[in-house]
């Protein structure tokens, strides 16, 4: 199979007959055999009713059912899972993608041997406040983070070679960073292209501003997972240990400075009555807490089992 389109969604009755249409019109036009995988992420309007109406009209359709609503990252997880085709498109439900730029994604995988091609929204028809604004200075602070020159980090659009997809684990909120993700498991053929953005004609935005704010510490746990996710005694015990050094030599400093005064015969105030004697403990108590908490990390390094298990109500 060619290609493997996963749409993830929430409430989009209106939009998906019209985007169904618009992917069978090009993957006819240019001779693809493909299957589209819509993700059901919990919708409460008759998203999956259209979707199984759908399967029926055509078997490129297949579809998952989440039972609630778990989040984008999951959505893509299980389409990843079920992908089959040689190259693998995501994009979103909203018809602000555009399914024409799916052959040029699909070329510049197999032609120009690209593991992942990232779409950029070069112009926006969003709010230049809500979106606009804050998405340049959290891809500026992405690009600083990961090292990738992308300019648009989070752009739904994005091609993928099937290897790629395979082995990557997006969980949590981390489809921002797939790019990142890939680039850490080894998928460092990295590539962007200016695609369409269109207006949204259904509905409003799922995502509010409260996503920047996220995307900002997901970025601080993917960078500390990737550099020390194998091995956190390297941060946490180094800074304890540091920690717990400056504290001992400071309660040294601080008992030095009682000996020096009673030798001199000098009133010197008790060591317990010095600031100085308490700010010393918290450094050594802190670093003790710090490498323990390394310690106990090189024990769990994310063995979470239950971490990517989702309640898929129906598969079709």
């Amino acid at each position: 199979m060619d290609i493997s389109v996963i749409v993830p969604l929430y409430n989009e009755e209106e939009s998906l007959p019209k985007l169904f249409d618009w992917l069978e019109r090009v993957m006819t036009e240019h001779h693809f055999t493909w299957e589209v995988i819509f993700v059901n992420d919990g919708s409460t309007d008759h998203s999956w009713e259209i979707i199984e109406s759908l399967q029926q009209r055509s078997s490129n359709v297949h579809g998952i059912k989440f039972r609630h609503n778990y989040g984008k990252s999951p959505a893509l997880y299980c389409g990843f899972r079920r992908a089959s085709g040689d190259v693998v498109i995501t994009m979103d439900a909203d018809l602000q993608d555009s399914p024409d730029e799916i052959p040029e994604l699909y070329r510049m995988i197999k032609e120009e041997n690209y593991d992942l091609v990232s779409g950029w929204k070069k112009k926006r028809y969003d709010s230049k406040l809500t979106k606009n604004l804050p998405s340049k200075l959290y891809n500026a602070t992405a690009r600083r983070v990961t090292g990738l020159k992308l300019h648009d980090m989070n752009c739904g659009l994005k091609a993928y070679r099937n290897e790629v997809v395979k082995n990557i684990e997006v969980f949590g909120e981390m489809h921002r960073y797939i790019p990142y993700l890939a680039k850490n498991a080894g998928f460092t053929r990295i590539g962007e292209k200016v695609v369409q953005h269109r207006k949204r004609e259904f509905g409003e935005s799922k995502f509010g501003l409260n996503r920047f704010v996220n995307g900002y510490l997901d970025l601080i746990t993917l960078w500390f997972l990737f550099k020390f996710g194998k091995q956190p005694m390297h941060f946490f015990g180094l800074y304890g240990s540091l920690m717990f050094l400056l504290g001992f030599v400071s309660i040294i400093v601080v008992g030095v400075n009682k000996i020096v005064a009673l030798s001199r015969h000098v009133k010197a105030i008790l060591i317990t009555d010095s600031p100085y004697f308490y700010l010393a403990m918290l450094a050594m108590i802190l670093g003790t807490l710090l490498f323990l908490t390394g310690f106990l990390g090189e024990l769990i390094t994310r063995n979470s089992t239950e971490r990517n298990n989702y309640l898929i109500e129906k598969e079709i």
